[in-house]
């Protein structure tokens, strides 16, 4: 038998058994289980099975933390069980109608910004790489000035960097009709009605152009890289569609439900929903601007402190929203240049553990927990080594809020959003990468002399051991 599979019949047995699986799924680094009894789950047994770097329940899930690589090697073993296997967002749905309202409605907006995610992680990419290239000094190296570059490249640069933002609502209301039983194609339409080239460029009345006027009262304009105009009209649309769809006879289906559903949300979105939710989301951005912008390096101390805590509660893809609006408004981030230090912070706190604990299981546990926290991943290392003592984690929120002091105080911003540390780097090319440097180090060096000091010892976690 191998190794994967043995593991596998473990942990089934150990969640209590198929009977007690509803479903089954994964992510990038963890196994996910829909269970019908909690009570039946033996999570002692769970985290002492070879390779699992921590289990938890969240969101209507028993999640079981394996890391990237390693997770799919187990599911390819669990699905050959007789078990009910699901897609992520299949499995969402089921979760979604467990817990409160407050964590059903993040868990909801979650699922809408992770599948576009990927897109602005390129985009920011480009952004760092036109950063890098378009230095004196780098083009130097090549015999080259500003002036040599060509008007078609850099035309083509901002193919590259703009377009992602331009049909940001399309890609809003395509997920959000998806998330919310729509038809996905009719979400990407309306959203492009928000952004047609018939309608005033946001960023040409951001820059003094007049927007049109219905009606004498009512403003319109595009609304390039806006959120909440195109989210708002994502969930109002799939409603209003599924709803037609119910009382219009199948014959005329096809027809009349994207019909009236396109030109009743285009007349909502331009005339209504645009209009009022820009002037919400641009209070929403003015608040962050004014707590990124705290004297002292307080907005520093304090994302890089509480980001890790917000992480554990499963919220935290709330704020992929403001990283949108930042990277919009500002061409910047400051947001992820602190977060990446709470990060980092995590990863130092995990390795102090590995390195100082003479337990091999622990050891071999909290070392690569504490590299893939370095690549940007901090859940092996939070749930498997630092939640679980306890204080290494404590030693980790003082490293992030150290680290983000200081990104606060130089005034750093990345280039794009949703990856750090190591892989962060590459938003911060353009001049900014020896302080970036500077703060992730700071971090981790402050959470793992702490912890090492003070945060761990495998005399105090003896009993746990025994």
């Amino acid at each position: 038998m191998s190794e994967n599979k043995r593991i596998a019949e473990e942990l089934i047995k150990s969640v209590g058994g198929p009977e007690n699986i509803e479903s089954v799924t994964h992510c990038a680094t963890r196994m996910r289980f829909i269970i019908l009894d909690e009570e039946k789950v033996d999570k002692e047994s769970v985290e002492e099975i070879d390779k699992v770097k921590g289990a938890f329940f969240n969101s209507g899930q028993y999640q079981v933390i394996f890391g990237t690589g390693t997770v799919n090697r187990i599911y390819e073993e669990i699905a050959k069980f007789d078990l009910k296997t699901s897609t992520k967002s299949e499995q969402s749905k089921e979760a979604g109608k467990k817990g409160n309202k407050l964590q059903r409605a993040i868990r909801t907006f979650g699922d809408v910004f992770v599948p576009i995610i990927p897109v602005l992680v390129a985009t920011g990419l480009f952004m760092g790489l036109r950063g890098l290239i378009m230095q004196e000094e780098i083009l130097a190296l090549f015999g080259l000035t500003t002036d040599d570059i060509s008007a078609n490249f850099l035309l083509y640069t901002e193919i590259l960097t703009d377009t992602a933002f331009i049909f940001l609502p399309a890609l809003i209301a395509w997920s959000t009709f998806r998330v919310f039983g729509g038809t996905p194609i009719i979400g990407v339409v309306l959203g492009l009605m928000l952004v047609s080239p018939a309608l005033p460029n946001a960023w040409g009345v951001a820059a003094g152009a007049e927007p049109l006027m219905f009606f004498g009262f009512i403003p319109v304009v595009g609304y390039q890289g806006a959120v909440l105009p195109a989210f708002i009209a994502g969930i109002i649309g799939a409603k209003l569609e599924k709803a037609i769809r119910k009382r219009v006879p199948e014959t005329f289906d096809l027809i009349v439900t994207p019909f009236l559903t396109l030109l009743l949300m285009s007349i909502a979105s331009l005339f209504i929903i645009g209009p009022i939710f820009h002037i919400v989301e641009t209070y929403i951005l003015d608040i962050a601007l004014f707590v990124l912008g705290l004297p002292f390096g307080l907005a520093g101390i304090l994302l890089g402190f509480f980001n890790q805590i917000i992480v554990i509660t499963g919220v935290h893809h709330i704020f992929n929203m403001l990283e949108i609006q930042l990277l919009e408004n500002l061409g910047n981030n400051p947001y992820n240049a602190i977060i990446t230090s709470a990060v980092a912070a995590q990863g130092g706190a995990a390795l102090a553990v590995g390195l100082k604990t003479k337990r091999k299981k622990l050891k071999a546990l909290a070392m690569p927990s504490s590299l893939s926290a370095f690549l940007g991943i901090t859940e092996p290392a939070i749930f498997g080594v630092n939640l679980r003592y306890g204080k290494p984690f404590l030693m980790g929120l003082i490293g992030g809020a150290a680290g983000g002091f200081l990104a606060a105080i130089l005034k750093l911003a990345g280039s794009g959003m949703a990856i750090t540390v190591i892989p962060g780097t590459l938003l911060y090319l353009d001049g900014q990468l020896l302080l970036y440097i500077l703060v992730n180090l700071v971090a981790i060096a402050v959470a793992f002399v702490l912890t090492w000091m003070f945060g761990y010892s495998d005399k105090d976690t003896q009993k746990e051991h025994a």
